[in-house]
């Protein structure tokens, strides 16, 4: 199938190429594309530059985020099963949920409203105000999903947006733009709202941190592709980095909720979203019987040998203080993982567990590895829980969960955790708006600090100030 699709990506750059060396155009940079997929990035950016200007009025914008909704909707298997297809992460079923979860939950341009600040002096309104065009970063691990996300968002705070796809997620990355776009353009006529270079790559994402034309740069990845932009960038920068998330069960939890909670949130797309449980910490007290829940929810318990040789077949440089996930094993399925160890388990079973007692060092444990493989860990009591968990979650500031019914631990870890995501007594994901409250986001921004981000997110707030007597009262 990939080599199809590259002969028709090269088939649809002679067709342009011809186009462009036979007809006259007006202005190269803007008109060339397909549905908003350029050769180059200048193109790219005078496209979307020219785009942005043309969603000035808040009606459009909904109109615009609404036909994205719909499209979304429309698209959603057929985009989950080419990210499967072309990244080899995941499970269909989990991200057609997740398609339909950002096509629903992404707050569009109703979030926004302005303020006002009245006075003996006058009046001083205060406005969201678009930044432009935005420069978003995505990840092989939520391609459409982030697309989708990203477009909701900041298109309602009335922006463009170049996307630089990650190279492995390319195909689906580009078709989920094309979709959108196709559909923006059949309800309002406005093209290139969503823009992107056919070609990504490292050097092109690197071109955007600096890249004249752009006024914010997102960045949805690991650490590694954060840290770069950090260093390079000479923009406002929103990152969205990697997570190692902790979840505590402590001895007066309801045990069959949560290991079912916990089954469900670490089993998703295979682990590969990052707010997804990575380790549990189980009060001793409690730890036998919480295993006996997980394994009844359909989880499957391996040896900690077993644990061992998996690891040698799926990170790299192991054993070792530098070893790290192979990018081949991300995501892969329970049942893969398995076999790479040399055994096997039913092609049902979504989660492997492995009890590593207080081996806090365990590489299972201190790796964000995204496979649905995940350590218990047995901490004498809930204090010593909580202190696992802080050197687990390494600062990350991400996300982390207990369930408990102690007031007194909600609030203690609450506190001491400070991440961004902070779930008790549910699946992570709840704290995605998928089974619990809130708007939903593949955009977690945490180094920076913007968190779950929404369409406030990517707005400047610009003051218009009246002197003198403009009062009713």
């Amino acid at each position: 199938m990939s080599v199809q699709r590259e002969q028709i990506e090269s088939i649809v750059a002679e067709v342009l190429k011809t186009l462009s060396a036979t007809a006259p155009l007006t202005s190269p940079a803007i008109e060339t594309g397909d549905w908003g997929v350029f050769e180059q990035l200048e193109q790219a950016v005078a496209a979307a530059t020219a785009a942005y200007q043309q969603i000035n009025t808040i009606a459009l914008r909904e109109k615009v985020v609404g036909i994205m909704r719909q499209a979304a909707r429309d698209n959603a298997r057929r985009l989950a099963e080419m990210a499967v297809e072309e990244t080899g992460m995941g499970r269909i079923e989990d991200k057609v949920k997740k398609n339909l979860l950002v096509a629903d939950r992404t707050p569009g341009p109703d979030f926004l409203s302005p303020s006002a600040i009245s006075g003996d002096t006058g009046l001083t309104l205060v406005e969201n105000a678009p930044w432009g065009v935005i420069a978003s970063v995505t990840p092989s691990t939520n391609p459409a999903a982030t697309v989708i996300n990203n477009a909701i968002s900041m298109i309602s705070g009335g922006n463009s947006v170049v996307f630089a796809p990650h190279p492995a997620a390319k195909w689906v990355t580009q078709e989920a733009i094309r979709i959108l776009n196709r559909a923006i353009h059949a309800g309002t006529g406005i093209n290139n709202l969503l823009v992107c270079v056919r070609e990504p790559s490292i050097e092109v994402a690197q071109r955007l941190f600096t890249q004249e034309g752009i006024n914010l740069l997102v960045v949805t990845g690991g650490e590694a592709v954060v840290e770069a932009a950090r260093k390079t960038t000479n923009k406002r920068l929103m990152a969205a980095g990697a997570g190692n998330p902790p979840v505590v069960v402590d001895e007066t939890a309801d045990i069959s909720r949560a290991a079912e909670s916990i089954y469900t949130g670490a089993s998703f797309d295979n682990n590969i979203v990052c707010a997804d449980e990575k380790e549990i910490i189980v009060v001793e007290q409690v730890a036998d019987e919480f295993k006996r829940a997980l394994s009844a929810c359909g989880a499957v318990e391996i040896s900690p040998e077993q644990a061992d040789t998996i690891a040698r077949k799926v990170l790299i440089d192991y054993p070792g203080p530098a070893c790290r996930p192979n990018p081949k094993w991300v995501g892969r399925d329970a049942a893969e993982i398995a076999a790479a160890g040399g055994f096997s388990v039913p092609e049902s079973c979504r989660l492997l567990f492995v009890d590593v007692g207080r081996d806090v060092d365990n590489v299972f444990a201190r790796l964000e590895q995204m496979m649905p493989l995940l350590p218990v860990l047995r901490a004498d009591t809930f204090d010593e829980a909580l202190e696992w968990a802080l050197i687990l979650e390494r600062g990350l500031l991400h996300t982390a969960g207990l369930h408990s019914r102690n007031i007194d631990h909600m609030d203690a870890m609450a506190k001491k955790i400070n991440s961004s995501l902070f779930v008790k007594n549910g699946p992570h994901l709840a704290g995605l708006g998928a089974g619990g409250e809130g708007w939903t986001s593949m955009t977690i921004s945490t180094p920076t600090g913007e968190g779950v981000t929404n369409a406030r997110t990517f707005v400047r707030l610009r003051r218009c100030t009246l002197v003198g007597s403009f009062r009713i009262v």
